[in-house]
């Protein structure tokens, strides 16, 4: 096939289109938004929920969003920054905490829907996949449905991305999914390895690193888990620490803001320059010169 040169005329520039901001910017995927926002026709206007997940260096947050023509609108959240208050002090951004920050959006968004008491999902989790089935009683209820948006994230076989949505899905909420995505799960076999998965949801990874890393390098183990330590946490804690807190989760999931110990206004007025007026100035000047004269022109050492 000959070389074709392709010619950007004016036909070209004229019918140019430039792409939406967020494109050109890295920030949406836009051919996954809409199918993921488009509902059926059929469903006169009922909101298509989907639980964003978006992980940073600190945090994992999880919300439950629904999009209408003026943009999109929050119906619940969870960050794990709120695990301390149930318990879980470390390793905010590891899997189990994922799993726990899933489970807190879930059992949230239930209770503000008035479901929680009907849909408890999975209370104790053995690793299994159970996906939330609506309830044989008559006039009752369907499960809170929900679609998973990872964002511009890869979809990895273990990924944290999929211990949140474990977490959201034992708690009650219904998300279409397989096991294909969760740790322990043998692509040759097609299985899932439950005990895998059941480990990593209460930790039980970090715990086997734990007592690895001290066997082997006591001192990178103690600068590692600093923290740990100064908390007396050990390996043989943290499946307990993670049965806890999941217990308190579904125990009380509501919001609760945290306690503002300094008022930051009155901080921030400290170091914020203030402007001083004309009269202000003029009897500055005049103390200056006043304090000059008194001295005799000589200038003061301190």
């Amino acid at each position: 096939m000959p070389f074709v040169k392709k010619q950007k005329n004016d036909a070209y520039f004229s019918r140019f289109q430039v792409k939406y901001r967020r494109r050109r910017e890295g920030k949406t995927d836009y051919y996954a938004r809409k199918r993921l926002v488009t509902q059926a026709k059929n469903k006169y206007n009922a909101p298509k929920y989907r639980l964003v997940v978006r992980i940073t260096n600190r945090d994992i947050i999880c919300q439950i969003i629904y999009a209408r023509l003026q943009g999109d609108f929050v119906l619940t959240q969870a960050q794990s920054r709120e695990l301390p208050r149930y318990g879980i002090n470390h390793g905010l951004t590891n899997w189990a905490a994922a799993y726990a920050t899933g489970l807190l959006a879930a059992r949230r968004a239930l209770t503000k829907l008035g479901l929680a008491d009907k849909y408890e999902g999975v209370t104790e989790p053995d690793g299994t996949l159970t996906l939330t089935e609506a309830l044989d009683e008559e006039d009752a209820p369907r499960p809170f449905k929900a679609y998973l948006d990872v964002g511009l994230k890869r979809t990895s076989t273990g990924s944290r991305l999929f211990g949140a949505l474990k977490g959201a899905s034992d708690g009650g909420i219904f998300i279409p999914h397989n096991e294909k995505r969760f740790p322990g799960f043998d692509p040759e076999s097609k299985e899932l390895d439950d005990e895998v998965l059941k480990k990593y949801i209460y930790g039980g990874h970090v715990a086997e690193y734990m007592e690895s890393l001290e066997e082997e390098d006591d001192e990178r183990f103690k600068k590692q888990f600093s923290s740990y330590l100064a908390d007396g946490v050990g390996s043989e804690d943290i499946e307990e620490i993670y049965q806890n807190a999941h217990a308190a989760i579904r125990e009380d999931p509501t919001f609760k803001p945290t306690d503002k110990s300094k008022d930051w206004k009155s901080e921030s007025v400290k170091y914020k320059d203030v402007r001083l007026t004309l009269e202000q100035r003029r009897e500055r000047i005049a103390a200056k010169i006043e304090k000059f004269q008194a001295t005799g022109g000589v200038e003061d050492d301190e």
